[in-house]
Parts: structure tokens; sequence; C-alpha cells
């Protein structure tokens, strides 16, 4: 099972890696924070000071078109917000 799917690289969460020294993640949805942190030190070789998670849920939408009703749907997925420890480096170097 792999944890971490992919780094989450917007404005507001490179804000968050320059400011707070936060990063964020999608994560597999059945993973813990435990797992997490494991998987952020094994992978990135930092130390975690502290690991927040959020669940988005899917999200549906309906239109009316002239082809008549159209529904879709997004996905939901984890997201896992990772702190470092102080005086650690910039790790999107590494990827």
């Amino acid at each position: 099972m792999s944890i971490l799917i992919k780094p989450i690289i917007t404005e507001k969460a490179t804000g968050d890696s320059e400011k707070f020294n936060r990063y964020t993640f999608v994560v597999n949805k059945k993973a813990n924070k435990l797992e997490i942190k494991d998987a952020v030190e094994a992978t990135y070789g930092v130390t975690v000071k502290a690991v927040r998670t959020l669940n988005h849920p899917a999200e549906r939408s309906t239109k009316f078109t002239k082809k008549g009703l159209v529904s879709g749907l997004v996905s939901g997925y984890k997201k896992a917000i990772v702190q470092l420890a102080e005086g650690e480096i910039d790790f999107y170097n590494n990827l």
C-alpha cells in the first residue's frame, strides 16, 4: 500500500511551506497519521513534528443540456498537512 500519492503544490500550500515549514500531500484514504509520519520520514529523511489530515468528499454535479440530464462525479481524496521540525531544509528539492 503506497501511503504518499503526490505532493500538492498550490499557491496556498507553497505559502504554508515558506512561512510555517508545512507541506501538503494527497495520501491513501485508509492511512492514519502515524503511517503518514513514518512514510514522510522514510521517503525524505526529515523529522516530522505534526500531521494534520482532511477528507475531501466526492463532488457530484448535474447539468441540463440539449442531450438531457448529464451527471458527473469528481472523486474524493484524503489530504495530509505535514509540519517539519525546526531547522529542517526544503525537501521539495528531492522530488
